[in-house]
């Protein structure tokens, strides 16, 4: 599924809206509603108007996995992205090509090529995972090596770099991902302090994201994911005392569906999600989404399809780029109600 539009530059997020000026719970909220009627299946708010969109008995599902800084130079003209941990104590990599302000992905590299990256670590190519990534290992520990010399992904929309702070949200509590759940990101304590006093309940899972900017029309790949259980009983209770199950970002989603795969309602799971999202899988215990703007030919944007009709969703974007939206990781926002 493809919505037709083109992306002009100027409807892209270069920076956070902190260096706009504005609170990063100050962006712009468009929010299309499924079953309502045409005239007003489309509304346009800012973020701080969530608490007033959403009903006492709500429940919101977070995901609290924290940002890595996962991009390690290698040459001037070479970097290396950490995706993913694997179970055998690979990780999932990716060579880049470029500059840090617009890279592409390098198709050399053969298996047993190793790589010296900053402060004397070694990063050897183990064998291929797909056109773009391969196993790797590196010489010392991943994530505290990453602490100390990575940087966050960024790509050429991102006119400079960003402390790894930029790319948090106020629900990351468990380091993990190569690039940030970014539907989390307009979240501030003002708001969830807001959404708690009119009876929203907010609960977690983890999902690890991996390098997300899937290219050439490439399909999501396997990452690791945690319903806990208190989080799968409250998703249940909410839905048996007739409120609704936000996810917050495609990542919560993927995560939920998963669990309630081969059962009849909402499960604790853990373990790793192959699991996409469509119109033909449909959704079982998801009732809304809360996402970003999403590029043409996205991989997301079949997921979204899976909330609303293709027509809904078309309108919906035209809309959000006629009143010029941000669209990217520090960009504005889109609510799919039923």
């Amino acid at each position: 599924m493809s919505i037709a539009f083109e992306l002009p530059r100027a409807l892209e997020a270069h920076e956070p809206p902190e260096a706009r000026g504005t609170a990063r719970d100050d962006v712009a909220l468009v929010v299309s509603r499924g079953r309502t009627g045409r005239d007003d299946a489309i509304s346009h708010h800012r973020f701080g108007d969530l608490p007033g969109l959403l009903w006492p008995g709500d429940l919101l599902v977070v995901n609290n996995s924290g940002t890595l800084p996962s991009a390690v130079p290698v040459t001037d003209e070479l970097s290396v992205h950490f995706s993913t941990a694997m179970p055998d104590g690979t990780w999932l990599a990716e060579l880049r090509f470029g500059s840090v302000a617009g890279t592409v992905p390098y198709r050399g590299g053969a298996e047993g090529d190793s790589f010296l990256l900053p402060g004397g670590a070694l990063l050897r190519l183990v064998r291929r995972f797909s056109g773009r990534l391969w196993h790797a290992r590196l010489s010392t520990a991943v994530v505290p090596y990453l602490i100390r010399h990575g940087r966050p992904i960024r790509y050429s929309y991102v006119r400079r770099s960003w402390p790894t702070a930029a790319y948090q949200t106020v629900f990351a509590t468990v380091p993990g991902s190569a690039e940030m759940p970014s539907a989390g990101r307009p979240f501030s304590t003002e708001v969830v302090t807001r959404l708690v006093s009119r009876g929203v309940t907010i609960a977690p899972i983890t999902l690890h994201t991996g390098v997300s900017s899937l290219e050439d029309d490439e399909e999501p790949y396997p990452e690791p994911f945690d319903v806990p259980p208190a989080t799968a009983r409250l998703v249940g209770l909410t839905r048996a005392s007739g409120g609704r199950v936000i996810a917050v970002g495609t990542t919560v989603v993927r995560a939920l569906e998963t669990a309630a795969l081969g059962g009849t309602g909402a499960r604790p799971a853990s373990g790793w999600t192959s699991h996409v999202v469509t119109p033909e899988t449909g959704v079982r215990i998801v009732d809304g989404l809360l996402t970003g703007l999403h590029e043409p030919r996205s991989s997301h944007l079949r997921m979204l399809a899976a909330f609303a009709a293709e027509d809904l969703l078309g309108r919906c974007y035209a809309a959000a780029a006629e009143r010029a939206y941000r669209w990217h990781e520090f960009g504005d926002v889109h609510l799919l109600l039923p």
